[in-house]
């Protein structure tokens, strides 16, 4: 089984890989019920032996000082002359406010103004000097210039002022990808492949960081990386995972069916943990029909080719696995990621992920205190926060997915 690369990057065991972001968006309602106590009530903060503890003892929900503005600053994708997206993955602000996505269905890594109006193709697929084969991550380290992950190519390539200016090879056989750069110019990866045990209830993957200069890589801590599938399902279509983010050249840690977050140095010393109560919700019957409306979406979308009777066939199997899981609880939130300010942000969780309507996210501070949920209009989906501006990539009423930026206003 394996894992891609930052927000919505879990690929299913059984479905296609185009098939599945589908599964991966979510629904932050795994809070505390109603009963829970007042929103505002603050944390107790406490030491253990040099690491910040930050506890809850309920989830706050109350909205975040700072919402999404109400109209975007620009929508690229569906005017004449703008460039046709299949799916943006992965995407960075850069600090003069343009922006860079990647598409894995065309394999193009594309450019964009500050004001949406331009856009270029800065990589294509190939394997020579700035070509790509798959992008797994997107970071801005300076005024100018991009670095791309490539897990395929066993790379990472520094694109300054639109041309590939460095390409510095990573370690093949590690089964390691790039999440960040961590505080002393080192590249922080974690683990994003691995199979099932039949022993140990979580497989465990691994911190490290690699030093580009030397080659040196250094293994740093490890943590609960990937679930054995339950007892009597053929597949698991809700499962929880363990992911590595880095915030402001930290690792952060998370496992979706638990509600903590965890920082640490990049030599793999906690510094800083943060508790909540959360009640999971269960999948019921209910998340059934949307589901399956969604499964079927995507395969007449990603595979045009494929008669009725396969897709029937398909999604009479898919959703066996799902009704399989009924009554199971569903993971808190789907994969985090950190902004440019070093605030953690917890995508919600929903089965099937439809790709229309993602609902709020939770945000949380550089010092682990909550800041409250942020919402999103309808079929907006979060790539990257920097610099006031949030990134993302809105699907519309004829699924045509356009790039669109929005400021970040309030506190």
């Amino acid at each position: 089984m394996t894992r891609s690369s930052h927000p919505g990057r879990q690929l299913s065991l059984w479905l296609p890989a185009p098939l599945a972001p589908i599964v991966l968006l979510g629904l932050l309602s795994a809070c505390a019920p109603d009963t829970s106590p007042p929103t505002h009530t603050p944390p107790h903060i406490a030491d253990s032996a040099g690491v910040r503890i930050v506890t809850y003892d309920h989830a706050p929900t109350t909205p975040a000082p700072f919402q999404l503005a109400a109209q975007p600053r620009y929508r690229h994708g569906a005017n004449a002359g703008d460039y046709s997206f299949q799916e943006g993955s992965v995407g960075r602000l850069l600090p003069d406010g343009s922006a860079v996505v990647y598409d894995p269905w065309s394999i193009e890594l594309v450019a964009f103004s500050p004001d949406g109006t331009t856009h270029s193709v800065l990589a294509t697929e190939g394997e020579g000097p700035g070509e790509v084969r798959y992008v797994s991550a997107i970071f801005a380290p300076g005024q100018d210039s991009v670095l791309i992950a490539d897990p395929n190519l066993a790379r990472v390539t520094l694109f300054v002022g639109g041309s590939a200016a460095r390409i510095s090879t990573l370690p093949r056989s590690a089964r390691l990808e790039v999440e960040g750069i961590g505080s002393s110019g080192e590249l922080l990866l974690a683990t994003t492949y691995g199979s099932f045990s039949d022993v140990d209830a979580w497989r465990p993957g691994h911190m490290a960081r690699f030093d580009v200069e030397t080659g040196a890589l250094d293994t740093v801590a490890s943590y609960d990386f990937m679930p054995r599938i339950p007892p009597g399902l053929e597949q698991d279509p809700i499962p929880a995972y363990g992911e590595i983010t880095v915030a402001a050249g930290h690792f952060v840690q998370t496992r979706s069916d638990r509600p903590q977050v965890t920082w640490r140095l990049p030599d793999g010393t906690a510094t800083q943990i943060a508790r909540w109560q959360a009640a999971p919700v269960l999948l019921t019957e209910e998340w059934m029909q949307p589901i399956e409306a969604d499964y079927r979406m995507e395969v007449r979308k990603h595979s045009p080719n494929v008669a009725e009777a396969g897709i029937t066939e398909s999604t009479r199997r898919v959703m066996g696995i799902y009704r399989a899981s009924i009554g199971r609880p569903m993971p808190l939130f789907a994969e985090p990621f950190a902004d440019a300010e070093g605030r953690i942000w917890l995508p919600s969780y929903k089965p099937g992920g439809e790709r229309r309507s993602v609902p709020p996210y939770a945000v949380i501070a550089p010092d682990g205190e909550w800041l409250g949920t942020v919402n999103v209009p309808p079929g907006f989906r979060i790539l990257d926060v920097a610099g006031g501006l949030v990134l993302g990539m809105e699907l519309d009423e004829m699924d045509v997915e356009s790039v669109v930026v929005f400021e970040l206003v309030g506190g």
